[in-house]
């Protein structure tokens, strides 16, 4: 059969089932250990590599759970530490970085010279294509399955964009290393002040522009308040658009902030830099709670104020709530989060504990019912084919395609994880082909080697529909592996 005719074979068995409006999968025994352990190894990881399903089974679903929400007791995959370990430029500091690949202006020139600043920018997107690599190197191999889903998570949620410029090409990789991943089980206020001192964030929101009005800003020139920051703190980070705050607020809180802003070069390497000569020092009032005149420490007495908040501990419940259980996620989960990130004064493991041990988590409607967005289907996938050395470049340009490009979100509300965002007919069709290219091993590095059907279908744990179950077993066994990869089960969890 030619390659032409079986894609329009997979595209029409495909499009059938997905278009025609068949059921979402029906579990005949949805509390059985094999459909508990499907839901758990979906939501709790981007879906199961071979032989993942066997061992849950086997160290059982709550000592999963539990191993997972610490996951510094888990042995991490000496293949990732390997492919990890070559990865130089990823480790190094903000600072470095930048010295290392921002070359200063030659003869006290104060600017690069148009092909010096090519050559620099050809030399910042390697570095923006390592950070890449390393983020889907863990995705795909981390034995850190919900640590993996917990930085998916939080980088959407604190959201910066590469597409802002060379500054967040060139730290994006220092961001999500030292902003968001040591901290997405700990305290939400830690996370919160580390997103705040990253020089990425501080770029992206132009804070590192904010000055209080009438002093000099940045390289001595004439600033004053730059509100964006101040307003995505409030309306994104932490109490949201309906969090009880006014304009008044973000201009106080603006004033609160300026100051903070970056350094390329030098420094403690962080990046950061206070700058107590552009810092508005007045007394103010933010949240009705007075703030003493001072400097860096008003910023950090605001932080303290915006994570205990009510309206965050609401906000944060309700997006975990969301990106874990259903894209309307029910009240009385929304409610046991919140009073739990309050009792702990924010913990994030304790949230998830909470959430994971929650009957709504395990009520059988909730089964199948969150669509995966772009990132998490193409990871699943890898996953679920055992793909050992993916082709990098093809697995961004399908990413970019499905409209998901990897850190580059332009807006800082970040990508969004509901079926709405995603579903649409395009889509689908290039989802289908991506699972036919996958299905072939052409997203392997070497020669292709068609994916085994029967390994791949006891990998997912036969999890099918009856509906999709015909489709596949009337195919040739040959489509068979493209058609579980392009099911409506595969794109759900």
């Amino acid at each position: 059969m030619k390659k032409a005719s079986r894609y329009w074979i997979i595209s029409l068995a495909l499009s059938l089932i997905i278009w025609l409006g068949l059921p979402s999968p029906s579990y005949a025994d949805s509390q059985s250990i094999n459909a508990q352990t499907i839901h758990v190894l979906n939501r709790l990881s981007f879906g199961p590599r071979p032989g993942d399903i066997e061992r849950v089974k086997s160290m059982g679903i709550n000592n999963y759970i539990q191993s997972q929400l610490r996951p510094e007791t888990i042995r991490e995959s000496p293949k990732l530490t390997q492919k990890m370990a070559k990865l130089t430029n990823f480790y190094l500091a903000p600072t470095e970085i930048f010295k290392k690949y921002v070359p200063l202006p030659k003869n006290g020139a104060k600017k690069l010279t148009r092909k010096e600043q090519i050559k620099t920018n050809r030399r910042i997107r390697k570095v923006l294509q390592e950070s890449e690599n390393a983020r889907l190197l863990q995705a795909i191999f981390s034995n850190k399955q919900l640590q993996e889903v917990m930085v998916d998570f939080w980088f959407n949620h604190f959201n910066i964009s590469v597409e802002k410029g060379n500054i967040t090409r060139l730290w994006v990789g220092t961001y999500e290393r030292d902003a968001i991943r040591p901290y997405v089980f700990g305290n939400f206020r830690n996370l919160l002040g580390a997103t705040a001192h990253h020089p990425a964030m501080l770029f992206y929101l132009d804070n590192w522009l904010n000055t209080a009005p009438g002093s000099k800003g940045v390289r001595g020139r004439f600033k004053g308040l730059n509100e964006n920051y101040a307003r995505e703190l409030m309306e994104l980070h932490t109490i949201g658009v309906n969090g009880g705050y006014t304009q008044q607020d973000i201009v106080t809180l603006a004033k609160i902030f300026t100051g903070w802003g970056i350094q390329r070069r030098g420094g403690d390497g962080s990046g950061f830099k206070f700058e107590q000569n552009r810092h508005d020092n007045s007394d103010k009032i933010f949240l009705g709670i007075p703030i003493k005149a001072g400097g860096i420490e008003e910023g950090e007495k605001a932080l303290d104020i915006l994570a205990s908040h009510p309206s965050t501990a609401r906000y944060i419940s309700y997006k975990l709530a969301q990106y874990f259980v259903a894209d309307t996620p029910p009240g009385s989960l929304v409610n046991k989060l919140a009073k739990r990130f309050q009792e702990t004064n924010g913990n994030i493991r304790d949230v998830l504990e909470t959430l994971f041990n929650s009957p709504e988590f395990w009520q059988e409607k909730y089964y199948g019912s969150k669509f995966k967005t772009p990132y998490q289907y193409i990871v699943s996938a890898a996953r679920a084919t055992n793909t050992d050395k993916p082709r990098w470049g093809k697995i961004k340009r399908i990413l970019e395609q499905l409209g998901m490009k990897l850190y580059a979100c332009k807006t800082p509300d970040g990508y969004k994880n509901t079926q709405e965002a995603w579903l649409n007919s395009d889509a689908m069709m290039r989802r289908i082909s991506f699972a036919t290219i996958i299905s072939r091993g052409q997203l392997n590095q070497g020669k292709p080697k068609r994916v085994n059907h029967q390994q791949l279908r006891a990998t997912l744990g036969n999890n099918f529909s009856a509906q999709t179950q015909a489709v596949i077993s009337s195919s040739p066994a040959g489509l068979q592996a493209a058609l579980m990869l392009g099911s409506p089960e595969m794109m759900e969890k």
